[in-house]
This record gives structure tokens, C-alpha cells and sequence, in this order.
């Protein structure tokens, strides 16, 4: 009897561990759950100190996985994404009008990325990088199999939405809540493709406030004379974070899923809460409040729009149980690492597309999968982030470097009221020298 206990135990693991196996015995690909809050930088978040909204699902994450300090994005949005999008940085792409994606990239993204690494594929939410309506197609042609997105400047992202899904505009959505055709979206998917490794890039409508461009205002929330504050919708936020973790579970598949969350730049400093139109009115105006947010202590207003830290620093997570090893790590990250990071946690290598437009290689990103898999550092020794301009920064975690010269402290001056370019102190030559350098080489665009 002894002999057999060794293939008892065996049997029984394979058994009880079949979301991690595929149909040929093999170790499944792991998933990927990506999600991309709107316009939340890390104040917004109990784990990193925030002390103004609850976010008890998402600061989960976080308690039994992975927080890093130093990501950094874009300033706004759109840049954001592109970067994200491409492994590049947007001054390498060709085309960085505002809502546009460069034809020339379009089979060279994270989703063909994914999809040439055995992956299902799908997004969710806001899409920014066309307008659904003139291009319905567009997601698709980038690499996603399904879709389920607002209208981005066509009509309501929350209340009775505007919604394309894969191709098509969603009808009788009167009474419903964007977000939650968004999240629903993603499980139904996830449901579907359990059995095969998946890729689910969740690009949030929340935090972000209303839509102010069009013919009318778009509904309010229910019951209300006004639109969603911005504390409503952190709630709602980590609500639909919630639902999906909560959803993995169910599916059996939790533990060979990666659970990836970060912001695509920091809070915006308003946000749209009323709209009016007094008699004798053409245009509709809409009131805004301030967004103020406490963390350890100290108040400060979203800095959405700046290169600053209060712009550009966002919160990452990453969590999956028993794979992830628990901790708070100080690796540099910019917004080009999670293609060739998402790559190398799929065990696939970079796709062949060669150099890219401006640039030297495959990719600007440099993978930090080595932290997650193995709890060893990235090799990034700078990040970089640009504004809608020409001026940019390269950083490490103590020292930020503008390509005008400016030169600051930020561990011990957050806000970047001493510009020390003109006097480099003794502790910050090395970096200054450094970071310098990058600047003068231009990352190779030239």
C-alpha cells in the first residue's frame, strides 16, 4: 500500500488543481486581468495612505500581493495608453493626435502581442484611441477578439450608456450603468475562455467624470439632480473591482490569474457635477467641484495634467495567490513595460516586427516580470514621462531630470519648489550625470 501513496497524491493534485492545467496535461499560460482605473493616482487608495475613500477590495490586492512605488504614466490620458498600447513611448509613434492610433502600428500592439502568445483577448471600457462610431472595426484590427465600449464622445459612459460591443451599438441600455455592462463583459469572457490562457484588458471608465462635449448633458445618476462626485465613484470603482475578483473565484480560476491594477495618470483636479442652462443660454455649462484627497495626513488636490509627482506617480498592484510573492518594492516602472512584461509572464518571446518608427528596438519597455516571478529587480535604471509638448523628464526614485535642466529632489521636495539645476548637490551628481546622459542621447530618437 505505501508504494501507491505517491501516485495517490498525484491523482489527487491534478484533480484539484485543474484551472492551472490545460486539456494536453500541460501547465496552462496563466491569465491576465489588466485594469486601468481613470484619473486615480495613488492618494486615492487605503494602501498607499489614502485616508478620504474606502477601497477595501482593491487595497486586497495589494495585502496579499505586490505594491510597487515608483510606476509612473503619462500626465493625461490618451499618451497613457499609446504607451501601454505599443511598449513605446508616444514621441516614438508617428501619429499622437489626440484619440488616434498610428495606422502603421495597428498589428503591432499588446493584444497581437498577446493573441501571438496563444491568448483569447478582449477590452472593456474606454477605448480613446478612435471614435467607435466612424470606426467600429477599430478594436478588432488592434487585436482584440471581443469588445464592450462607450462611445467616447457620442454619449453617457455611466447612466443609460452609449455602448459598441464588437462592432455593434448595444441597444435598450436605458436604465443600466456603463460600468457594469463593462465589468459583466469581462466575466462572460472570462467564463468563456476559462479553459484557454486569456487576456482581459480592463480600461476603466471610472474615476473619470462625465462627458461635456455634446448636444445635451448626459443623464444624471439616478435619483439625483447631479452627476457622480468623485467619492461615488472610487465606490463604485473598487465595487467593480470586487465583482471581478469575486468572479474569478467562482470560475475556479483565481489562482492562475494575474491581477494587474494601475491608473493611467494621477486625479483630476475637477470634476463635473451639474449641468445648466439658464434661459437665453445656447451652450449648456457645467459646475465642477475641486478634488481634494487626504493621504497620510496631508491634503492635496489631483494632479492630473502636470508632470509632477501628484501627475504622473500611480498606484500598481499585483496579486495572484500563491505566485505572487507578498511585498512593497521600489523598482522603476514607466508605462512602455507592460507589453514586454505581460510577454514574458506568458513565457513568449517579443513577436518579430523589428525596430519601430524612432526607435532602436522592438520596445522601449524593459520587462519587470523578474520581480513578479522570481523576486528579482528590474533592470530599469530611469523612467520617463512627457508632456502634450516637447517637455519631458527622466527620473530615478530619488532624482527627476527635465530636459530643460530643471533638476529637483523629489524624496525630500515632493511639490518641486527648489530647482537645484543650477547647483547640483554632492548626493545627486551621480544620478544628474546619469540621467543626463539619457537626455542627451535623446532615447535614440534622432
Amino acid at each position: 500500500m505505501p508504494k501507491l501513496l505517491p501516485h495517490f497524491f498525484v491523482l489527487m493534485f491534478l484533480i484539484a488543481t485543474p484551472s492551472s492545467w490545460g486539456q494536453s496535461g500541460k501547465p496552462k499560460q496563466p491569465n491576465i486581468l489588466f485594469i486601468l482605473a481613470d484619473d486615480v493616482g495613488t492618494e486615492v487608495l487605503g494602501c498607499y495612505g489614502g485616508q478620504s475613500y474606502e477601497t477595501p477590495r482593491i487595497d486586497s490586492l495589494a495585502a496579499d500581493g505586490q505594491k510597487y512605488r515608483h510606476c509612473y504614466s503619462m500626465p493625461v490620458c490618451h499618451p497613457s495608453r499609446l504607451a501601454i498600447m505599443t511598449g513605446l513611448y508616444p514621441n516614438d509613434l508617428t501619429n499622437q493626435k489626440w484619440g488616434s492610433f498610428p495606422v502603421e502600428m495597428e498589428s503591432k500592439t499588446i493584444a497581437h502581442a498577446m493573441k501571438s502568445a496563444g491568448y483569447k483577448t478582449a477590452v472593456a471600457g474606454k477605448w480613446q484611441l478612435a471614435l467607435q462610431g466612424k470606426d467600429v472595426n477599430h478594436p478588432e484590427r488592434l487585436g482584440f477578439d471581443q469588445s464592450c465600449l462607450y462611445g467616447w464622445h457620442e454619449g453617457a459612459r455611466y447612466h443609460d450608456p452609449y455602448l459598441w460591443q464588437n462592432g455593434k451599438k448595444l441597444e435598450n441600455t436605458e436604465g443600466t450603468y456603463g460600468p457594469d455592462h463593462y465589468t459583466d463583459f469581462l466575466i462572460s469572457f472570462m467564463k468563456e475562455n476559462r479553459e484557454s490562457p486569456f487576456f482581459a484588458y480592463y480600461s476603466m471608465a471610472l474615476c473619470h467624470d462625465v462627458t461635456d462635449d455634446l448636444k445635451a448633458p448626459v443623464p444624471y445618476a439616478p435619483g439625483k439632480d447631479r452627476y457622480l462626485n468623485y467619492e461615488e465613484m472610487v465606490d463604485s470603482m473598487d465595487l467593480q473591482v470586487g465583482k471581478l475578483i469575486d468572479a474569478l473565484n467562482e470560475l475556479g480560476i483565481r489562482e492562475n490569474t494575474y491581477i494587474i491594477f494601475t491608473g493611467d495618470n494621477g486625479t483630476s483636479s475637477r470634476s463635473i457635477v451639474r449641468a445648466e442652462k439658464k434661459d437665453g443660454d445656447k451652450k449648456w455649462t457645467y459646475l465642477r467641484d475641486e478634488v481634494w484627497s487626504e493621504i497620510n495626513g496631508e491634503k492635496i488636490r489631483g494632479g492630473k495634467g502636470s508632470l509632477t509627482d501628484h501627475g504622473t506617480r500611480v498606484p500598481l498592484l499585483i496579486n495572484r495567490p500563491g505566485s505572487v510573492r507578498k511585498g512593497e518594492y521600489d523598482d522603476l516602472i514607466d508605462f512602455s513595460d507592460f507589453l514586454p512584461t505581460f510577454l514574458e509572464l506568458a513565457s513568449s518571446k517579443a513577436p518579430d516586427w523589428g525596430p519601430q518608427s524612432k526607435s532602436t528596438g522592438t520596445f522601449r519597455g524593459i520587462s519587470f516580470a523578474s520581480r513578479i516571478l522570481r523576486n528579482e529587480p528590474s533592470t530599469r535604471t530611469f523612467a520617463y514621462s512627457q508632456s502634450k509638448g516637447s517637455k519631458f523628464w527622466v527620473r530615478d526614485q530619488r532624482w527627476k531630470l527635465y530636459n530643460n535642466g530643471q533638476f529637483f529632489d523629489i524624496e525630500n521636495d515632493p511639490r518641486e519648489n527648489r530647482n537645484l539645476g543650477k547647483s547640483i548637490p554632492p548626493e545627486g551628481a551621480e544620478s544628474h550625470r546619469q540621467l543626463s546622459r539619457v537626455i542627451a542621447d535623446k532615447l535614440n530618437w534622432d
